[in-house]
Parts: structure tokens; sequence; C-alpha cells
């Protein structure tokens, strides 16, 4: 084990070190439910709650150091991996928001196009509701009324979205 210590530099240890306080950080960023799921060992739970209810910077900044201690001795690469998986739904979902946005926006403006291209893409979904529902849009901002249809428009196209799992 002494070999392998003295095969890494100073420098790159610091930066593990550097790496886990990191991580060690963004633990304390997350909710409580999702750092609860990481099964991490009771000592550095409590750190992380600690840290959460430090209003102090001087004592945050000792708390987040002692958090990168605790985590020098953690494999911390299923925590890593664990959370690049909740960053990768985390992007699809708000990839899945942009494009039911923009579809909304383009159904109201008119644009058939999108008619077109949400039917040879989703041939099971109802057609005939998201055209009155686009229907009822349109005469809503025409009275100058509440967009509740084109909320609607939004929804029906998230669920849509969601359900399969086209590429998007």
């Amino acid at each position: 084990m002494g070999e392998a210590r003295e095969a890494r530099s100073r420098t790159q240890v610091k930066r593990e070190m550097e790496a886990r306080q990191a991580l060690g950080e963004r633990l304390i960023e997350l909710p409580e439910a999702r750092v609860e799921r990481l099964g991490l060992p009771g000592e550095l739970l409590e750190a992380i709650r600690l840290a959460r209810r430090l209003t102090k910077r001087g004592a945050l900044r000792r708390q987040r150091q002692y958090i990168g201690v605790l985590m020098r001795s953690l494999d911390i690469e299923p925590i890593e991996r664990a959370l690049a998986e909740t960053d990768h739904h985390r992007e699809l979902e708000k990839r899945r928001f942009h494009r039911a946005e923009c579809c909304r926006d383009r159904l109201v403006e008119g644009d058939q196009s999108c008619f077109e291209e949400l039917i040879t893409e989703f041939p099971q979904m109802d057609i005939q509701h998201l055209r009155s529902l686009v229907r009822n849009a349109l005469r809503e901002a025409e009275a100058g009324k509440p967009p509740r249809s084109s909320r609607l428009i939004f929804r029906f196209l998230t669920d849509l979205f969601s359900s399969t799992e086209a590429p998007s």
C-alpha cells in the first residue's frame, strides 16, 4: 500500500481530495431523500445534514472540509454513477419539457407540419382531442382569456412524450 501512495504525486493526491470534497459539497445541495437513497454511512449522512443547517461561512467551510475527510475513506464511484444517472434523467426531462413547449407553440400558431410529425411519431395518440385543444387555445387567445387550453396542450404533449421512449 505504501508503494501505491508513493507512485502518486502530491498534486494528484490533492486533486483527488479536492474532487472528493467537491462531491461532498454536491451531496449537501441534494434533496434529503436522494442523499438517503445513496446508502451513505451514518457519520457522513449526519455531517451532510449538519452542513445544511449551518449558516455561518466559517462553520460551513469547516464542515465541508470535514465531509471531504469522511469521503476519503469511501469508494466514490457508486456515488458518482448514481449522480450521473440522475443528471442524465434530469437532462432527458428537460429535453422533453422544451420539446413539448416548442411543439405546443407551433400547434397554437397553426403549424400543420407539427400535427403531421406527431401523427407519424405517435400513431396511437388521440389526434381529435389534440385538435380540439388547439381550436380552444386559439379561441381563448382571440378572446383574451387565460391560456387554459394551451396548458392542457402542454400537459397532453408531456404525457405523450414521457409515455414512450421516443427519440427526442
